[in-house]
């Protein structure tokens, strides 16, 4: 399920817009019994490949436009096997030449698991380096997900 929403105005009870599935896998299990930590970031690269070929169309990767500048996550539970996950993906700033992603995993039952964001920034491969947000790329991002402050 790629895209799952809740309410009339197309957001689920948390804002999120854009939902993917994510079945945790039996190898993403460590010593512990539950999820190890580093699968977090497994989970937001699923559901943001999903959300950009939803929202932008594209699903070539050897032409994305930006490299991952930055993560965080904060672990608000366990996560265990086997259960299907659903990640929230949102585009929740974009600047001149990046944009940040929030994200959000949940429960088969609801509770929140695990909380995120990234940072992407804009990048020609053909020189090694940054460059500005595309206007196009901007104004989709945003119909789908603004305005922004």
């Amino acid at each position: 399920m790629s895209e799952k929403v809740k309410n009339d105005k197309g957001e689920s009870d948390s804002g999120f817009r854009f939902w993917h599935s994510v079945p945790v896998r039996f190898r993403d299990v460590d010593v512990a019994g539950h999820v190890h930590h580093a699968d977090a970031l497994i989970y937001f690269e699923e559901a943001r490949w999903a959300y950009w070929e939803h929202v932008v169309g594209d699903s070539q990767t050897a032409e994305l436009p930006y490299v991952l500048a930055e993560c965080s996550v904060r672990w608000h539970s366990r996560v265990f096997w086997p259960q299907t996950v659903s990640v929230g993906v949102r585009v929740s700033r974009i600047g001149r030449k990046h944009f940040e992603l929030q994200y959000e995993v949940r429960g088969e039952n609801g509770d929140k698991l695990q909380s995120g964001s990234t940072v992407q920034v804009m990048y020609d491969y053909s020189v090694g380096a940054s460059s500005l947000m595309p206007v196009d790329l901007r104004r989709t991002l945003e119909a789908f997900d603004g305005p922004f402050e």
